[in-house]
């Protein structure tokens, strides 16, 4: 198989997990139609190079029309999968489908119910739990799978949700989960959707849910296909297995690599416990013999999220102390790196010879790092180590990108609330694509984010704003972001000559 394919079948296992993980449940479209969608504008170019080689430059009109064609029929398929014939909200007032969709994903999993899940003389007390001084309630609309209560707020959002849903689980005990958002017009609504996964049996722990047998035997097939792919970076010809002895220069990259990607998804782990939010322990994704080893790890998290303040700890724990973990890391590497030549095959992919200047913040810390022996001219041949400390670095940038479920988008929701978040989020996905034609290298990263879904899920206060300074740590999560995807400016290449 030839090299330039390897990064054609990571994308396209990336590409398949991301829909799996955040569009499936959105849309009944088949999940390999909408792969198959993604995948057809580097489909595209793969046959153009099979058929015309590797030197001959795609013309400009085969480079962007896959991506004016699918883009579009992307989303036209996951609104054509979320169309509901049956649904008498789609029917009777189509233009109000938009803001209830949020709430929508909280009940994902459940049955779809009547249109009118209480009776009339529930609807009584319904009523009778908005005191009027808190938060007066004008209406209450039935919806397939929620109903909505209308009013204006009077009091602060943090004691109008508290007063509100401990009320209403005094009424109706847990047969609601009690929903706080803003609709996109800005005015704060209440939403009560019928919680089908109640049970009569009080909740024993997370053993079914944690499933610790599953999460360490990844591990350890991780280990293996982390190490045996630190074989190779390590410069390792032999096969391994006709001398275990072999795969223990592969343990350097393997341990550093699976220290950042467990404390990251820790971060997130511990975080969602301190909330009392439901979550699968960290699992990690082998790949055999190809690549890094691994696309990393993922926590799956199964209950609502309280609040924006919950939903910002939870999103923003993984990449700081993941940060905290690859930079000593990093920095150890690159220390024990060695320089050579800048060269044309120098970049962004090039593990023997990295061109860090594409990046400010790794431009600084090679600075740092090699100080007197990197300078104009040079690359840098990574260490097994560095290499982990490198791919840390990229995993905590593409978690901050402020797009849908990913870290980022957690954090920019949390501190501008849902609306603004996925603005926000449609704006860095163009970004990104003109950031993609100053370095081709990250068009794998740009596909990604370009067909990820803007929208976050919504916690369950999601009108509560956060305090000041977590809106600083999520302004300088951003600016973290920006200094590791940014190239670093010719005055500051000039001032440290490299």
């Amino acid at each position: 198989m030839e090299l330039w394919l390897l990064p054609f079948i990571l994308l396209a296992v990336i590409t398949y997990f991301v829909i799996q993980r955040s569009v499936a449940s959105l849309t009944r479209t088949p999940v390999w139609l909408l792969w198959l969608v993604m995948m057809t504008p580097p489909l595209v170019w793969i046959g153009w190079t099979l058929f015309n080689g590797e030197n001959t430059p795609i013309p400009p009109a085969l480079l962007l029309g896959p991506f004016v064609i699918c883009l579009p029929l992307y989303w036209l398929l996951i609104q054509w999968g979320r169309s509901d014939p049956n649904s008498t909200m789609t029917k009777e007032n189509p233009t109000k489908t938009t803001t209830s969709d949020p709430v929508a994903k909280i009940s994902s999993a459940t049955e779809k119910s009547s249109l009118r899940p209480i009776t009339k003389e529930e609807e009584k007390d319904l009523r009778n739990c908005f005191p009027w001084g808190i938060y007066y309630l004008q209406n209450i609309e039935y919806r397939p799978q929620v109903v909505l209560c209308r009013g204006k707020l009077r009091t602060n959002p943090e004691q109008a949700y508290r007063t509100v849903r401990s009320n209403i689980e005094a009424e109706f005990g847990d047969r609601f989960f009690v929903v706080f958002q803003e609709s996109f017009s800005g005015k704060p609504f209440f939403a009560l959707v019928p919680n089908t996964k109640k049970s009569t049996k009080p909740y024993r722990g997370s053993q079914s849910l944690t499933r610790p047998g599953l999460a360490l035997g990844l591990m350890v097939i991780t280990l293996f296909t982390t190490t045996w792919m630190g074989t190779q970076i390590a410069g390792v010809s032999e096969n391994p297995l006709t001398d275990p002895a072999l795969l223990l220069q592969g343990l350097p990259y393997a341990l550093a690599l699976m220290a950042i990607l467990s404390i990251h998804e820790l971060g997130h782990y511990f975080a969602a416990m301190v909330y009392k939010v439901r979550t699968t322990l960290p699992y990690f994704i082998p790949i055999p013999f190809l690549f890094l080893g691994t696309l990393g790890a993922f926590i799956h998290i199964r209950s609502p999220v309280p609040n924006r303040k919950a939903l910002f700890d939870i999103g923003i724990a993984g990449p700081l102390v993941g940060l905290v973990v690859t930079l000593p890391i990093l920095m150890w590497g690159l220390a024990h790196s060695t320089i050579v030549p800048l060269s044309d095959s120098s970049g962004i992919l090039n593990l023997e010879s990295l061109n860090p200047r594409f990046s400010f913040l790794l431009t600084l810390l090679s600075k740092w790092a090699l100080g007197s022996e990197f300078v104009s001219n040079t690359a840098i041949n990574l260490h097994p180590v560095a290499v982990a400390g490198y791919v840390g670095l990229v995993v905590t940038a593409f978690n901050l990108m402020p797009v849908g479920q990913l870290d980022g988008g957690h954090i920019v929701h949390a501190m501008l609330g849902q609306r603004t978040g996925m603005t926000i989020g449609q704006i860095t996905r163009l970004l990104m694509m003109l950031l993609v034609l100053i370095q081709p290298e990250l068009l794998l990263w740009g596909i990604i984010i370009l067909f990820m879904p803007v929208a976050d899920e919504p916690a369950l206060n999601d009108v509560s704003e956060l305090d000041n300074w977590r809106d600083l740590c999520g302004i300088i999560a951003l600016l973290i972001l920006v200094s590791i995807i940014l190239p670093v400016p010719g005055t500051i290449t000039k001032l440290l000559t490299i």
